[in-house]
């Protein structure tokens, strides 16, 4: 691990969120924290009271390809340094408080929290805490504010690793653009109004071909541009069930 960072070092100055952990006890949970920040886009890690990260034992076994990079650059910090050189986020399971009380109260979802954050370039550390307590409320009071996934009232509480995994995914935004993702279809291309009316002739006659009763064929009709229209098929979508239609259409005894 790194030494710890200097309020005046430029190179530790980043609008994207760092991570904290504060005094973990297993190895497995920084390590897959740290996976999840390679997940979705997040390089900075900070270390409060970690447990030893040994490069053959279970921290670097769960970092997946985060062990090459973000784990072992993490900086071990003190409590009083992250909060003297941070807009800290204290990420906790909320118990119900309202506005008599200030410790867990308000506070941001992970998604809220993702929105506001956008256009703020103070650095900010969203800080998780230990796998039995979490954060304690003296900790707490010293952060500048408060993140809660929403959860079952009946059981709030999260395992770290899932707690972190879940919020870091909220806050992918920060990071990641779409073009940093690898899903493929992120503008889904509609198809065009005449192929869609090529598929929908289709249809019509492959109900005339089966002998649809003619009195119902309107409502049929109607019901299949609805069931296509909530689909949105793209092009090839659409083409591909026109060819089978058609085929269906020619052929319909064949089995």
């Amino acid at each position: 691990m790194t030494e710890q960072p200097s309020a005046d070092d430029p190179s530790t100055r980043s609008t994207a969120p760092t991570v904290a952990v504060v005094d973990a006890q297993s190895p497995g949970n920084v390590g897959t924290i740290a996976r999840a920040m390679k997940n979705f886009g997040f390089e900075d890690l900070l270390l409060v009271d970690p447990p030893e990260l040994d490069p053959d034992g279970e921290a670097y076994g769960f970092a997946g390809h985060a062990r090459e990079d973000v784990l072992p650059n993490a900086t071990e910090i003190t409590f009083d340094t992250l909060v003297e050189n941070y807009h800290t986020v204290g990420c906790t399971a909320v118990t119900n408080e309202d506005d008599r009380s200030h410790v867990r109260f308000p506070f941001s979802t992970p998604a809220g929290l993702a929105d506001r954050l956008a256009s703020v370039e103070t650095r900010t550390a969203v800080v998780f805490g230990r796998e039995r307590v979490g954060l304690t409320n003296d900790e707490l009071a010293r952060l500048d504010e408060i993140c809660a996934i929403p959860a079952n009232a009946a059981y709030p509480v999260l395992n770290l690793g899932q707690a972190a995994t879940v919020t870091l995914y909220e806050l992918r935004t920060l990071t990641l653009g779409d073009e940093d993702t690898q899903l493929p279809d992120v503008e889904r291309v509609r198809a065009t109004p005449p192929t869609e009316d090529r598929l929908y002739e289709q249809w019509s006659s492959l109900l005339e071909e089966l002998n649809h009763p003619e009195e119902k064929r309107e409502k049929t009709m109607r019901m299949i541009r609805r069931v296509y229209g909530r689909a949105d098929l793209t092009e090839r979508e659409a083409n591909t069930f026109i060819g089978l239609l058609r085929r269906a259409t020619e052929r319909p005894d064949l089995e």
